[in-house]
């Protein structure tokens, strides 16, 4: 099903027909607290519902879904304070910005659209740190489902090994956030989880596996969606650790440093790929295990 593309050379606008379906802003005009970075908001699924959260005023820093990285070494790419191990969260002033440089491919045709980027992350007292190429493709798959293929390697170009962590991995327990991260709307305070063993809430926080699903309700109109994420086999330290949190808001990550440090030596490459069904109404379990083998394979393509 063909979609239309528009660049207003701040953002990237997909549609299908004469609905928005995702927005891509890749350059945001954010404040260095929230450490300015490209991110997908908002998303609606095919009836026209929206499925992401722009800036909360508990987080400003969540964005609809982006890379989001709280512990790359001594830097910040998540935003706001710092977890550090006997400090708590602490303000460093190190929040940095994933900086557009270059679309190399931007096409839309009877596939979908494609997008390649190349990104610059620096630091906030302004040195170079990682390099980043990354690709998506967002494709049609029925009248209800449409999924969102993403895929990153970022290397490292400082002289000096940089572990990547989380909070986690500082000291604090199940706070192993980092990574391709989604905020939900409020009305889907209290949603559903779903994984291949079944459904739950909150307690599947820190659960590994190769996909993980979230439902959630639409205030005023009778309706739901559910959002099917998916992990890559290959991807570091798959079948990944989940972030997930149904209460007090709605948050799914698949977290790569949940609760595992990875040192980068200098000029080493972490590649992370993910995709994310979006899909109308309430899957269930198997539902939301059909979608995520689906967008797997639209993955699998993405390379």
């Amino acid at each position: 099903m063909t979609l239309s593309l528009a660049d207003d050379g701040t953002a990237l606008s997909i549609t299908k027909g004469d609905l928005q379906i995702l927005r891509y802003v890749y350059r945001p005009d954010n404040d260095q607290f929230e450490s300015p970075r490209p991110y997908f908001e908002p998303l609606y699924d095919l009836a026209g519902h929206q499925v992401s959260l722009y800036r909360p005023h508990d987080h400003v820093w969540h964005k609809g879904i982006a890379l989001s990285l709280p512990n790359a070494g001594p830097e910040n790419f998540w935003g706001g304070r710092t977890f550090r191990r006997g400090k708590g969260y602490v303000d460093e002033k190190n929040d940095g910005a994933m900086v557009h440089q270059e679309f190399t491919e931007l096409t839309s045709d009877e596939n979908g659209v494609k997008a390649v980027e190349r990104l610059d992350w620096i630091t906030e007292d302004g040195r170079h740190f990682f390099s980043e190429t990354r690709s998506f493709t967002v494709t049609v798959l029925s009248d209800d489902t449409w999924v969102l293929s993403f895929s990153t390697a970022f290397t490292n170009d400082t002289q000096d090994t940089v572990v990547m962590g989380s909070p986690t991995t500082e000291g604090r327990e199940n706070a192993g956030y980092g990574g391709f991260f989604w905020r939900g709307p409020r009305s889907f305070t209290e949603g559903r989880v779903y994984t291949a063993d079944g459904e739950g809430g909150d307690e599947m926080m820190g659960v590994r596996g190769d996909w993980m699903a979230f439902r959630g309700a639409h205030d005023s109109v009778d309706a739901a969606s559910t959002l099917v994420f998916t992990d890559h086999p290959e991807n570091p330290g798959a079948p990944v650790k989940w972030f997930v949190r149904t209460t007090p808001f709605a948050a799914v990550c698949p977290a790569p440093f949940f609760d595992t440090e990875l040192p980068m030596a200098p000029g080493d490459t972490v590649t992370l790929r993910h995709a994310v069904a979006i899909c109308n109404g309430d899957t269930g379990v198997e539902g939301a295990a059909k979608a995520a083998e689906l967008a797997a394979a639209e993955l699998a393509r993405l390379g």
